[in-house]
């Protein structure tokens, strides 16, 4: 399969994955190996990120995954660039999953604070990958300002409903100049598959395989789907029709 590059950087896997709500960290672990991910994300406020022997990190192979720390539970700009620069003063490459989400009953991205965020820390040098709403307008000033990549949501964190921002991410894709990742809400690999088939370059995916009663198997799964949704982008899918169109010609041999 074609590869994904994000920031010049190649990757293999167009599944990414979060380490969040895991049973435990053998569920986790099962998890990434089945998804065969690249790119693992973690919340900064869940680990001491300065601490090599903290028990998450170790049970992800730094030598084997990205890992891409997350601002997950910033309430606001100021918050979200403090967690990167922390993340960076303790060893992390400049790469920041970017989430600013002062909600914390419905867990929607902040577009102003998000934005003011992205700013600052792109002009000290980081690879930032923006969590936002399915908001084409904002994802072309992400892109202009600098982000490598946009990442709308399919649905709320958490619900597994799929794609039900499809018509809005169809036009994020359309004008995008960066990698569009689907982050969020995607609770099947069908869902994985229908992203992929509508021209992303990627999903995030997490309560799913968290919330599975067995997190490798539902990894493995996800894995085929993502892959099988990138084939039939890339193969080209015909469009869909309001009325019927018989695939065998009718003419030439029946008559009345």
């Amino acid at each position: 399969m074609d590869k994904l590059v994000i920031a010049g950087r190649e990757f293999s896997s167009r599944l990414m994955v979060g380490t969040g709500k895991f049973s435990s960290h053998a569920a986790m672990v099962a998890a990434l190996e089945g998804a065969e991910a690249e790119i693992v994300t973690v919340a900064l406020r869940r680990v001491d990120i300065d601490n090599p022997d903290d028990d998450m990190l170790t049970h992800i192979d730094r030598n084997k995954y990205l890992l891409l720390p997350n601002t997950s539970g910033a309430r606001d700009a100021d918050e979200a660039v403090r967690l990167a620069r922390l993340a960076r003063a303790a060893g992390c490459e400049p790469w920041i999953k970017l989430e600013v989400t002062p909600d914390p009953y419905y867990l929607l991205p902040d577009p102003i604070e998000t934005l003011k965020a992205a700013e600052i820390l792109v002009k000290e040098g980081f690879n930032v990958l923006p969590y936002i709403n399915a908001d084409p307008v904002l994802a072309k000033h992400l892109q202009e300002v600098g982000t490598v990549t946009v990442m709308p949501l399919g649905a709320p964190i958490g619900t597994n409903k799929g794609v039900r921002t499809r018509e809005q991410i169809a036009i994020i894709i359309e004008q995008a100049i960066v990698p569009v990742v689907v982050d969020a809400g995607l609770g099947a690999p069908s869902h994985a598959a229908e992203a992929m088939e509508m021209g992303a370059a990627a999903v995030l995916v997490n309560t799913a395989f968290a919330v599975a009663r067995d997190p490798g198997a539902m990894g493995v799964a996800f894995k085929k789907g993502v892959e099988a949704g990138r084939e039939a982008f890339l193969a080209g899918m015909g469009e869909q029709r309001d009325r019927a169109e018989a695939s065998s010609p009718l003419t030439g041999f029946l008559h009345d």
